[in-house]
Parts: C-alpha cells; sequence; structure tokens
C-alpha cells in the first residue's frame, strides 16, 4: 500500500509560515496556487481529480485521507495528491482551515 508523504515547513531554513512564503515555495515547483478558507465542518468525502495537486495548510488542521490511511495537516504541512487518487479531506476542531490548493501548470 502506498504511504502518504507528509511535506513539513522547516521554519530554520524557510523562515516562518506566510501565504506569500509558501505561495511562493509551491509556485517555485510549477504550480498555479489558489486560496480556500474552510470553516468548522467542512467535509469533503473520497472523490479523485484528473489532475495532481499539492494540499497545503496555512492555519487550522485538516485531516486528509488517501490509501486508507489519514493525517492531520497542520500549518505549513503539504501533500501531494497523484491524478486519480481517491482521497478526502475534513476541518478538524473549531478553528477555520486555510487552504493553499497548488495545481501543476
Amino acid at each position: 500500500m502506498t504511504e502518504i508523504v507528509v511535506r513539513r515547513w522547516n521554519q530554520r531554513l524557510d523562515g516562518p509560515v506566510t501565504e506569500e512564503s509558501l505561495r511562493k515555495k509551491l509556485e517555485n515547483r510549477g504550480c498555479s496556487v489558489s486560496c480556500y478558507t474552510y470553516s468548522s465542518g467542512t467535509y469533503f468525502s473520497d472523490h479523485e481529480h484528473g489532475q495532481s495537486k499539492i494540499d497545503a495548510v496555512l492555519s487550522g488542521t485538516f485531516r486528509m485521507g488517501m490509501y486508507g490511511k489519514f493525517v492531520d495537516l497542520g500549518p505549513g504541512d503539504w501533500i501531494e495528491i497523484p491524478a486519480g487518487a481517491t482521497h478526502s479531506a475534513e476541518v478538524i476542531g473549531s478553528e477555520p482551515v486555510v487552504s493553499l490548493d497548488a495545481v501543476k501548470n
């Protein structure tokens, strides 16, 4: 079974997590980036996309499910979701999630 690989922000190397700095990191990977805010209780059931994407978190906690496993992403964390991979997402706790959605150009 495939693992979910979580990329974590390295504040020592990259400085504080900000929308600008995380957006730049994703754009440098060849992505177009959009920002979304999801309120507490938001849940996206199993779904898939026709293209690879990255889900990155600026604030809050986003629980991502893929390959039958779940990970909680916090500020500065992101995962790559391959095209066609079935996955889900859920806002955990009372704080909204601010997320950057990055799609390869």
